[in-house]
Parts: structure tokens; sequence; C-alpha cells
């Protein structure tokens, strides 16, 4: 009976993967009905347990039709990483080396011989401090338009950001306080497929990648708990080096999770994503700590809304009020943000980012920041960390400062108003409303002006008593109207 099982796991062996597995079971089933039903005897009891083979995976080839007058030699070195093995190529087609070949000849190739250049990404977009070394050396700052390959460490400090863009447009944005290492960035020279793995150190790193368009692509984004792959995708992937955990959230398309310390090596090129130990979709997450399985797929938060969305930031800071989304599809303090991200950026599609702030209420101060037109991003947190779908709008910062003040002429019943802005139009003019009453809402006004182009105005004969007041300042400058006013001010005219 013993020697029967061997024999039946042996054959198993060489089955397919899917086989292989099935044999496994049937072999264990096997040898639990042996232990139960074999004779008592010591012999019996001792004999070794025989082990079911587990066969490697074929070796795998690419297809190459010859051009006239190819030789094995030029077919090796145009397109195997070592032009010495065209005497495995005469092997394996049974094609002597010296002779030309007619054009047509299907020849096969070995996939993992296949030659692979080096690719480069482009810097385009940097803010605050960004740097890279390469290797051991030192790191030095980065610019745009700077070249980065295998081999370049990426760092950001406080406030600072960078944005790659890859040779098939993908691009891969790494915020503050971040570390990322290109571990390879290659093309294979035949088959055009590309081969990118990523290697998150610290934070957060964003990315959005073009579809691929050969089955044996791949793009991988690796943390010290998990490699995340994907085929075409917006998804963001952060690691929090104290609790030695990795978020992946997707926001578009689907990406692959595997556990990192599982892995001997990465997910082969043309491994289909539904071979990972998790599939995440897109608007679902996950959190995997270091060690462990992929954490449950939890689905993210819906965008929160931008409160007064079209107003001008013309304050001394820029501060937005976040309106949380409708609670929906889950329950409990999964539905309810434990946080806000708030993000600005010069472009609408966030490749430029220089602002970062993550806040427990909904109200983001970012301080002062310098006139033009800007978009901001928001998403809420949840309870796990999990960072949830986003929501842009566009906005612009113009300082429109107003600065009013008043006091008695001496020796009569006088007021006099002085007003300033903080800037002028490009074009046309500032126009001034004056405004005053005896009660805080100056709803019943004892002056209203609205025809004031200058800076001051005196009102006379002015009866003892508590006055309130405020001037208000408009502008039409490149075809929008703005708009500011000072603070309700009061003052009292004793007898």
């Amino acid at each position: 009976m013993t020697f029967s099982v061997a024999g039946a796991s042996a054959e198993q062996g060489r089955r397919g993967s899917a086989s292989r597995r099935a044999g496994a079971s049937l072999t264990v089933a096997g040898l639990l009905a042996i232990a139960c039903f074999a004779p008592g005897s010591a012999h019996a009891q001792s004999s070794p347990v025989p082990k079911p083979r587990v066969k490697a995976a074929p070796p795998a080839y690419v297809t190459y039709v010859t051009r006239e007058g190819d030789t094995l030699y030029e077919v090796a070195s145009r397109y195997l990483s070592d032009s010495r093995d065209w005497a495995a190529l005469s092997r394996l087609n049974r094609v002597p080396a010296p002779r030309r070949m007619h054009a047509g000849v299907a020849l096969r190739l070995p996939a993992d011989k296949l030659r692979q250049d080096p690719e480069t990404a482009r810097v385009i977009a940097t803010s605050g401090p960004a740097d890279h070394a390469f290797g051991k050396s030192p790191y030095v700052p980065l610019a745009a338009g700077a070249m980065l390959g295998e081999g370049d460490r990426l760092r950001t400090g406080a406030n600072g950001f960078l944005t790659l863009e890859l040779s098939d447009g993908s691009h891969v944005t790494l915020t503050e306080d971040s570390m990322l290492d290109i571990g390879r960035l290659r093309r294979t020279t035949l088959t055009g497929a590309g081969d990118r793995q990523l290697e998150l150190q610290r934070g957060r790193v964003e990315s959005e990648v073009t579809h691929a368009t050969k089955p044996d692509d791949r793009f991988q984004i690796r943390s010290p708990s998990v490699v995340a792959g994907v085929r075409g995708t917006h998804f963001r992937v952060g690691y929090d080096g104290d609790a030695q955990t990795t978020a992946v959230e997707v926001l578009d398309g689907a990406v692959g999770v595997d556990p990192a310390a599982a892995l001997s090596r990465a997910p082969a090129p043309g491994a289909p994503l539904q071979a990972s130990a998790q599939l995440l979709a897109a608007r679902f997450g996950s959190i995997t700590r270091a060690g462990s399985a992929p954490g449950d797929a939890v689905e993210l938060l819906a965008a929160p809304a931008l409160a007064q969305p079209a107003r001008v930031q013309d304050g001394k800071t820029v501060v937005f009020d976040v309106i949380p989304a409708e609670a929906g599809g889950g329950a409990g303090t999964r539905a309810r943000p434990a946080g806000y991200r708030v993000q600005i950026s010069r472009d609408a599609d966030q490749l430029d980012l220089i602002r970062d702030l993550r806040v427990s209420a909904p109200h983001a101060d970012f301080g002062d920041l310098r006139d033009g037109t800007y978009f901001v991003r928001i998403a809420a947190i949840d309870a796990n960390g999990l960072e949830g779908l986003p929501q842009v709008y566009g906005f612009e910062r113009r300082q429109f400062g107003l600065a009013a003040s008043a006091a008695p002429r001496a020796g009569s019943h006088d007021y006099e108003f002085r007003w300033f802005v903080s800037r002028a139009p490009a074009s046309g003019e500032t126009r001034f409303r004056f405004v005053m009453a005896t009660t805080a809402d100056l709803r019943h006004p004892l002056v209203d002006r609205a025809d004031l182009t200058g800076g001051q105005l005196v009102v006379s004969d002015l009866p003892p008593g508590v006055y309130y007041w405020t001037i208000v300042a408009e502008q039409f400058d490149n075809g929008r109207l703005y708009e500011t006013s000072s603070a309700v001010r009061s003052f009292t005219l004793a007898r």
C-alpha cells in the first residue's frame, strides 16, 4: 500500500499546477486512510511518508519570425541578454548556427533569456525638499526635467513632493516625508513589454498607470509588507514604518496584493492579477501588517464636498471647510470619517502638489499662499486609516485686504473715516460702499454711500450715541467681480 501511494504522488507531480494541488490533497487523504486501516506493525508505523513532488513551471518561449538573411548569431545579439546563447537557439530550434535563414522562419526564444534595455523616468514636477541619490552616493536636490533610472533613490522632506513620468505616460507621485527606490525600469527588446518595480521605503506614493498593452507588462509598488501589482489603474500605497503596515487604496481599475514576506521573488511578468493573494477592486482598500496575509478589503469612504467652492481665497490665510458625505455603504465607525486629507496642487490631476495637510476636523488652514489659480483635493479618512475617494475643486487665491479706521475731528461732532485696499486692479478702479447705522446688523442705515472712489469720508453733525459701520470694496478685474468688506466696527459719541 505504501508503494502504490508513492506512485500516485509521482504521477500527480507530472501534471499542471492545478492538478498538482489536487494531487497533493488526494495523496494526503490517501495517507490518512492508510494510517487508519494499515496493520499495526512497527514497520508499518515507522515507514517514511513519501512527499508529493513539486514540478517547476515549464520554460516559457517567445516566437521570433526571421527576416531574410538572419543568422542565429544576429538573432542572439539583438534579442538575447547574452549573445553567446546562439548555441542554445541552435539546439532548441535545430538550426545550424552559420546558416543564413529565409524570411518567415518561426524561431523559439527562451523568455528568461530575452534582452532588456534600461529605461528612464523624467521628473515633471517638484516642490519643497525633494532630492535623489544613486546607489550609495549622497543625496542631491531634484529639479523638473531630471532623468532617473534603476538604482536611483528618491526622498522628500516636510512639504516636499515630486512626480515622475514613465516612458508609457504613467505617473508616480511621491508625497511629503517619503522614500522610494527605483528597483527595476526596463523594456524587453523583442516584445516591447515593460518591467517596472518601485520600492516604497517610507511614506506614500500615488500611481496612475497607463493600461498594459503587452501580456507580460509588469508594474509593481513593493513595500516591506506587500507587493501591489497592476495592469493599468489609479491607486495609492502608503507604508507606515512604525506600525509596519501598508495601506493600498484603489481609485480605478484593480490591484493584485501579495504579502512581501511570502514571496521569494516578485510575481513573474504576465501573471494575472487574479492569481494574487488578494484582488482589490476600485473603491476598495486594505491594510496589511508585515509578515501577515493581506488585510480584509474595505470599501473606501465617499468623497466629501467643499463648503463655498466658488469663494475666492482672499484672506490672510488659505482655509477650507469640508462637508462630510452622507453616510452609506457601511455601518458603525467605518461610515464616519476619522479625519481628512486636504491637498493643494497647481494642476487638476494633482501631479504638481505643493501642500498636503491631514486634519482631524473638517477644517484646514494652509497659511499664506501666493496669488494664483490652484486646485484643492479633499478626501475622508476612515477609522482604519484608509483614505477615501477624492474630490477636486479649482480655486483662486487673490489677496484683497481692506484696512479701515475712524477718528473724531477735534472741536466738532464730525467723524472722519479712512480706508485703503492691499491691491489695485490690473485695469479699472476700486469702488467703495460705506454703511453706518445705530445697530450692529446695519439693517436700517443712517448713511449708505455706494458711489465712493476715494479713501475717506467725513460724517458731520452726529448726535451723541453708539454707531456701527463698515466699508465694502469692489473691483472688476479680468472679467470678474471681486468683493471684500471690513469687519463691522463701532464707536461711541459722548455728549
